[in-house]
């Protein structure tokens, strides 16, 4: 099961940064479209839980063990994801959170913010980029990104695929 949660989380966690990493180098990413790419790669613990369930088990599975799987790769998936994206912004020079403030504060020019909600706003980004600065809060914060999306999906797989035996000529 180690195994397959290593396996499995390591494709699932070089799928998300990798996509999530080209869109938005290619200026099509988005919240939406990053929790997209995650749900789709985390669709991976479904054929894991099956696998596992059907190879290794006879057929059949319990929740607890089904989620495990799912949850297991999750955090795998997760660690890759902070690694790599740590890697990446250490190679672009950090330049990430700078590009991403301006993208805020230029939607708000053209949204028509007044003077002061444009200061407010400043103010807020401010704080974003020291938080952003400090790796005992990025790292964190990173993880969450992705974790909870693969919680979910375990949650999903092993309620869908609890106790499905298969069909076997013994």
């Amino acid at each position: 099961m180690i195994k397959l949660a290593g396996i499995y989380g390591i494709i699932t966690g070089l799928v998300i940064i990798v996509i999530s990493t080209l869109s938005y180098e290619l200026g099509v990413a988005s919240v939406w479209l990053g929790y997209l790419i995650m749900l789709i790669a985390f669709s991976v613990i479904f054929v894991a839980v099956k696998q596992h369930r059907d190879q290794a088990l006879g057929g059949i599975i319990r929740r607890r063990t089904a989620f495990a799987v799912g949850l297991g790769i999750t955090v795998v998936a997760s660690v890759v994801y902070v690694a790599v994206w740590e890697l990446y912004l250490a190679v672009t020079d950090y330049v990430f959170i700078d590009e991403y403030i301006a993208s805020i504060l230029a939607d708000k020019r053209a949204a028509g913010a007044s003077p002061a909600e444009l200061a407010a706003a400043v103010a807020e980004t401010d704080k974003m980029r020291a938080m952003y600065a400090s790796p005992w809060q990025r790292l964190p914060i990173t993880f969450i990104e992705i974790f909870p999306v693969g919680v979910l999906m375990s949650l999903i797989a092993a309620f869908a695929l609890k106790d499905s035996a298969v069909l076997r000529a013994d």
